[in-house]
């Protein structure tokens, strides 16, 4: 019993393990992602990717789904009727011998009756099939242009979340090195201000910065959570599941700082939305041929083939049972004539609906392209902003030092000392955000680029 039980867990253990490795979304130990890594993990896990794929299966069927409805259609019928009180017909008496002018009740056939039937149809031409398959040929590109555009989406927000979640990281060990170097500062002014040699405001001064300082640590350690938990979202795992991100924040940055992209030309066929916007033009195009072809005629054919039986009771399950066979051949041929105008204003209205769609599509043209000048010029910003953050951190950080060295010589006060403290954290947040800043600014425009 002992060795079945040890078999069993050992079993058990490598389902488990098997269920793990088959669901990537299970992580049980830490996993790092590269940014490039979490972009390919989102493209395949994401929530919204996982839907979109689904759309793009659904449009197939669809495909299917219309395609088939012109195919034989093959329907089998069965019926039972029991007529409880069956109807009575009148017929003249004169046809039993009675007397001229009156009527003698008769009931015609039995009172249960049974049939079964298969009917085949066949669709022979009919316009509006025609442009239905034409239709769910452009819904199937409309499927795919959204899966690429909802791409599109997923990247920008893992690039905007792995980015956040660095920037809090990093925003962490900057506020606690702060905090770290004010204690220092006010312990070694609390020690000289014993001996007399500074005023109680100087101290009181570096305290108010301390208590700053710990209250931005105490927001910047909660982001930090709540940032790791977007990217974990935006991945499409759960959001406490750990996650580790490898790339360091500086050198990411400073590979999005090449401005060869802002040369690139823009091919706006390309462009995921002006591939939607061109989608609607064709559906607004098939729908007035689908007016249009509501002027043709129908014709369709079909063949039935069916057996009929009656009874005084239920004997319809006996081999003795008579059933009285039939057969029909059909065609149905429908042409419009005259719908009071109505088919003359849906193709009006079709017509409308094209020419604002072909308007749509001359100012989404026009719309990209002030999208690709407006993220051109933001990006170029951005990586001037970055360059100028890094530059004014290094100037704010030897200010920082100088006036610390000043301030423990007494030769300068705890004012002048605050002042540059507070220009140094300024300096750091301001080159965090132009790190994150130029990151999301490339991605925004390698998107329009489609690239």
């Amino acid at each position: 019993m002992k060795q079945l039980l040890l078999f069993c867990l050992l079993i058990g253990s490598l389902f488990a393990a098997k269920a793990q490795e088959k669901d990537p979304t299970i992580l049980a130990v830490p996993q790092a992602f590269s940014l490039e890594a979490a972009i390919e993990f989102a493209l395949e896990h994401n929530y919204k990717m996982i839907n979109a794929s689904r759309d793009i299966r659904d449009a197939q069927l669809q495909k299917w789904e219309t395609i088939a409805g012109g195919l034989p259609q093959i329907e089998g019928a069965l019926s039972y009727n029991n007529q409880l009180e069956q109807p009575v017909s009148l017929i003249p008496g004169e046809f039993t011998g009675g007397e001229p002018g009156t009527f003698v009740p008769i009931v015609f056939g039995q009172p249960q009756q049974a049939a079964a039937s298969v009917t085949l149809r066949q669709q022979i031409f009919d316009g509006s099939y025609i442009v239905g398959v034409q239709a769910v040929q452009t819904f199937i590109r409309y499927s795919a242009n959204n899966k690429e555009k909802t791409a599109q989406e997923v990247v920008k927000m893992v690039v905007q979340a792995y980015g956040n979640a660095l920037m809090a990281q990093e925003g962490v060990k900057i506020v606690q090195n702060n905090r770290d170097n004010l204690a220092q500062s006010v312990a070694e002014t609390k020690a000289v201000l014993a001996n007399g040699l500074v005023e109680e405001e100087q101290l009181e001064q570096l305290q108010i910065t301390l208590a700053n300082v710990e209250s931005q640590l105490r927001n910047f350690t909660r982001l930090e959570k709540i940032s790791l938990q977007l990217f974990n979202l935006s991945l499409g795992v759960p959001i406490e599941n750990p996650s580790i991100l490898s790339d360091k924040l500086d050198v990411l940055a400073a590979a999005h700082t090449d401005l060869s992209l802002v040369a690139s030309p823009l091919q706006i066929s390309q462009n995921v939305d002006y591939k939607l916007v061109l989608n609607l033009n064709e559906q607004r195009t098939l729908e007035l041929k689908l007016a249009k072809s509501r002027t043709l005629p129908t014709l369709n054919s079909f063949i039935n083939y069916g057996s009929n039986a009656f009874s005084d009771s239920f004997t319809f399950l006996n081999g003795s049972q008579q059933w009285f066979n039939s057969s029909v051949l059909g065609v149905d041929l429908r042409i419009p004539i005259f719908s009071s105008f109505r088919r003359d204003a849906s193709t009006k209205r079709a017509k409308i609906a094209l020419l604002k769609s072909q308007t749509q599509l001359q100012e989404a043209s026009e719309s990209i392209k002030l999208q690709w000048e407006q993220a051109k010029s933001s990006f170029v910003m951005a990586v001037e902003n970055h360059q100028t953050a890094q530059e004014n951190l290094g100037l704010a950080a030897r200010i920082a030092q100088k006036n610390e060295l000043k301030f423990k010589a007494g030769l300068a006060g705890s004012f002048d000392l605050r002042q540059a403290q507070l220009q140094l954290y300024t300096a750091q947040q301001s080159y965090l955000e132009a790190m994150v800043n130029v990151i999301n600014e490339k991605t925004n425009l390698a998107q329009i680029l489609n690239q």
